[in-house]
Parts: C-alpha cells; sequence; structure tokens
C-alpha cells in the first residue's frame, strides 16, 4: 500500500511537471536591463497574448499526443514481435496479446519519460512571439 501511495505521488509529480510550458529566453542587452526583470516578463505575456489572439497556437503537437503515439507504436510493436514469437512456440495469439500488452506499457513509459519537462510551443506561436519581443527591443536567444 505504501508502495501504491509512493507510485502515485511520483506519477503526478512528472505529470505535473510535463504540463509547464517554455517560455522565450532573453539575451540580456540594454532593452532587458532598461526594463528589468519584471517587466519584460509582462512583455513577454502581452506577446504571448498577441499571438493567441492572432490565431497563433502555443500546443503545436501536444506531449498528450506525443505518449499516446508512443504507447500506440509500442503496442503495435509488441503485438508483432509477440506474434512472432508465439508462432514459433505455437500460441501466436497469446503471444500477440502478451506482445501487445506488454509494447504497450513499455511505449507508454517510454513517451512519459521523454514528456517530462516543458512543452514545446509550436513554430508558429514562437516565431509570433519572438518577432514581437524583437519589435519592443528584446533578443530572444531560445525557449526552454
Amino acid at each position: 500500500m505504501k508502495r501504491l501511495r509512493i507510485s502515485s505521488a511520483i506519477f503526478a509529480a512528472l505529470m505535473l511537471s510535463a504540463c509547464s510550458s517554455a517560455r522565450p529566453v532573453l539575451y540580456p542587452n540594454a532593452q532587458l536591463e532598461s526594463v528589468g526583470k519584471d517587466g519584460a516578463e509582462r512583455d513577454v505575456e502581452a506577446c504571448r497574448r498577441l499571438a493567441e489572439s492572432a490565431g497563433a497556437e502555443e500546443r503545436g503537437g501536444g506531449k498528450t499526443g506525443r505518449v499516446a503515439t508512443s504507447t500506440a507504436v509500442g503496442a503495435g510493436a509488441g503485438a508483432a514481435s509477440g506474434a512472432v514469437g508465439g508462432a514459433i512456440t505455437g500460441a501466436a495469439g497469446r503471444g500477440s496479446m502478451i506482445g501487445a500488452a506488454s509494447g504497450a506499457v513499455w511505449g507508454l513509459l517510454i513517451g512519459l519519460f521523454h514528456a517530462v519537462g516543458p512543452s514545446r510551443p509550436s513554430p508558429a506561436y514562437t516565431n509570433f512571439v519572438n518577432r514581437c519581443l524583437q519589435e519592443k527591443g528584446y533578443e530572444v536567444t531560445g525557449w526552454q
């Protein structure tokens, strides 16, 4: 029971960290120095809202989709390899079921571990925000 609680807590922490979104990293130029960190944060938020109001969606290929894809690919690969192994031993149906289940679990775990960290916004969204910040005098060095 105690292991279940610990596992649940770790899983919840992973999922919460997976929901954080990437933010632009600003080069410390004269504009950033003059407005300070709080002023720059307000400008970043204003550019983000402007991008969204213009139709640029922050979430391009979301983490949920990547995890689901990884799970499905794992299940397919597991089913295929299980069917081959089962055919060799004379139980292709059972082998493919076991392979699909283990492949799905493997794909889910791989997808979850790769989903940890900030999500990457869509290219249209980052380009819009980068341009907006550039017009305000900032230099964006990247996103993280």
